[in-house]
């Protein structure tokens, strides 16, 4: 297990040089490739609710396409807020992700940086907010919100990655925010009797396993199970 937490370690940091050599204008032309891409997929065309990350300004595929697209189509669409663990586990992460509802555009504009300079709503509007897994506002961390009435879920998770390979594994940041919301969304969407796991990775340059890859050349699938 060290020898694997070293290798991304060292993996991330050499990702990390490779994307700092990405001009702007090459980084907004393959954005503009992969979100082609994206929208050109029945799975997208076929979701009706949709989880997209919020990209950070360099180094990601920039998702505000991605979520102006899905808001005119009348798509439910879910964003990450991460927050602290009300009552913590031991054993558990004392920091969490949920997915929650994006109203409109407006609303989208009105969202403000956080200490990655990535879009993120403010609290006090978090409680009016539906969260993916059920009920309004943030969850316990551990599984889904108070008050779910089932029938959740999402249709599409737009994740996004430092790197993926042909096996469609992903490394990420390193936070594991997106590794523990996958369990748990997982662990929910079964429960209800959905078996689809409707992942989708981005990429410009470990959840191991995703449905589908966009780069912005290529698409692989596996097939979404």
């Amino acid at each position: 297990m060290a020898a694997v937490k070293t290798a991304k370690k060292e993996l991330r940091r050499h990702i990390k040089k490779v994307l700092s050599n990405v001009t702007s204008t090459a980084a907004r032309e393959q954005s503009q490739r992969v979100v082609k891409t994206l929208l050109s997929l029945p799975e997208y065309k076929a979701a009706k609710r949709i989880s997209v990350y919020m990209s950070m300004p360099k180094g990601e595929v920039s998702t505000i396409d991605i979520v102006k697209e899905a808001l005119a189509s009348a798509k439910e669409v879910f964003i990450p807020y991460t927050h602290e663990v009300a009552q913590p586990i031991e054993g558990e992460p004392v920091s969490t992700m949920d997915m929650l509802a994006l109203h409109s555009l407006e609303d989208y504009e009105s969202l403000q940086s956080d200490r990655w300079d990535i879009p993120t709503p403010s609290r006090d509007s978090i409680a009016e907010r539906a969260n993916c897994l059920g009920g309004h506002g943030t969850s316990s961390g551990y599984g889904t919100s108070e008050g779910d009435g089932g029938g959740t879920g999402l249709d599409l998770i737009v994740l996004p990655g430092m790197a993926f390979d042909t096996e469609l594994r992903r490394l990420g940041h390193g936070k594991g925010y997106y590794d523990h919301f996958l369990t748990r969304i997982c662990v929910s969407m079964s429960r209800d009797g959905m078996t689809r796991r409707p992942f989708l990775g981005t990429d410009l340059s470990s959840f191991d396993y995703l449905g589908i890859l966009a780069t912005s050349n290529l698409v692989l699938q596996l097939g979404l199970r």
